[in-house]
């Protein structure tokens, strides 16, 4: 029999709440791996600064029976700091709209917090990785990795290395692009190694992750072996996560964050986390004195923060590389 013309049906509709699912997925993954890996602290105003010194180099240090002593002078050591920066997420939902059942309850005030306080956290991430300088006034900006780093370091041809200086850190430079391998990685955990860092992660995008994986056909590195005992038939292994090379032993890690931003997966980072930290000024909170000027429910989180260096030679990059593809 015919269906009279503009007859509306479950087939067309797309707001019965009976096909809706009432749980709502949220498809971005919620990893913050240099973040997470950090120690967290406290700073104690909008500049936190620190003290960074070395020791000197090793020499011949013998002495003749009877001499007069002399006196080296005593090096002040670098104080370093960053600018704390503060980060913030808000919504606004209107009365009705809190009030009505809603599949998936995804405009309401509790799924919105979660779900904001989520993205500063990855805003957090992003400010890590970010080749921004630290920045003083108004609106302040925490440095991030790429900004500090200049003592364990590969760059393509042309790049330039950032660093402290005259209270701020300065932006790196970007070389020409590169494919990463295993050369790259060995030089800088051996730059690392002689400065004493003992880095524990590599972190860079997916891509990044997948030409590790592939660095298990190369001729210098041994097969390895890996147990399956699934009971769910044969598998077929072709994954890694650690690389024992000649200066140490780290585990490569994907970041979504990276893999997400062309200028953020170019680079690739070697941490030891005893030389980095986040220090919090105001952690990640709801703002509960928000007036209420209407028939709307408003909403704010915020947090504010740095990235604090202890000594950038526990840190290594291996920069300008191709982090999305073979040649992007």
């Amino acid at each position: 029999m015919a269906v009279i013309t503009n007859t509306v049906r479950t087939s067309n509709a797309t707001t019965n709440k009976e096909t809706l699912a009432d749980v709502v997925s949220r498809i971005d993954p919620e990893d913050t791996p240099i973040y997470t890996m950090l120690p967290k602290g406290s700073a104690e105003g909008i500049h936190p600064e620190w003290i960074t010194d070395s020791l000197e180099a090793p020499g011949d240090n013998a002495r003749e029976e009877g001499e007069e002593y002399t006196f080296d002078k005593a090096d002040p050591p670098v104080r370093p700091g960053n600018y704390t920066q503060i980060f913030r997420k808000d919504w606004i939902i209107s009365g009705s709209q809190e009030a009505a059942s809603e599949a998936g309850n995804v405009l309401k005030r509790k799924y919105q917090k979660a779900k904001k306080g989520v993205g500063i956290r990855k805003d957090v991430e992003f400010s890590i990785l970010s080749n921004t300088p630290s920045q003083a006034g108004v609106v302040r900006r925490s440095g991030g990795l790429p900004t500090w780093i200049t003592s364990n370091v590969s760059r393509g041809s042309g790049g330039a290395n950032g660093g402290f200086v005259g209270g701020v850190t300065t932006p790196a430079t970007n070389g020409m692009q590169r494919a990463f391998t295993k050369t790259l990685m060995d030089g800088v955990m051996q730059q690392g190694f002689n400065n004493g860092a003992k880095f524990k992660k590599v972190v860079g995008s997916s891509y990044i992750k997948s030409v590790f994986v592939s660095i298990m056909s190369d001729a210098n590195v041994a097969p390895f072996r890996y147990s399956v005992d699934s009971g769910e038939g044969n598998t077929m292994v072709a994954t890694a996560d650690y690389y024992e090379g000649p200066f140490g032993k780290v585990m490569v890690e994907p970041n979504v964050v990276q893999s997400a931003s062309p200028t953020l997966a170019r680079n690739v980072f070697f941490i030891d986390p005893e030389f980095a930290s986040w220090l919090w000024f105001r952690k990640i909170q709801e703002d509960k004195e928000v007036a209420k000027t209407g028939d709307a429910d408003k909403g704010v989180i915020i947090g504010e923060g740095c990235l604090k260096v202890a000594n950038e030679k526990g840190l290594g990059i291996v920069a300008d590389v191709f982090g999305m593809t073979a040649s992007s």
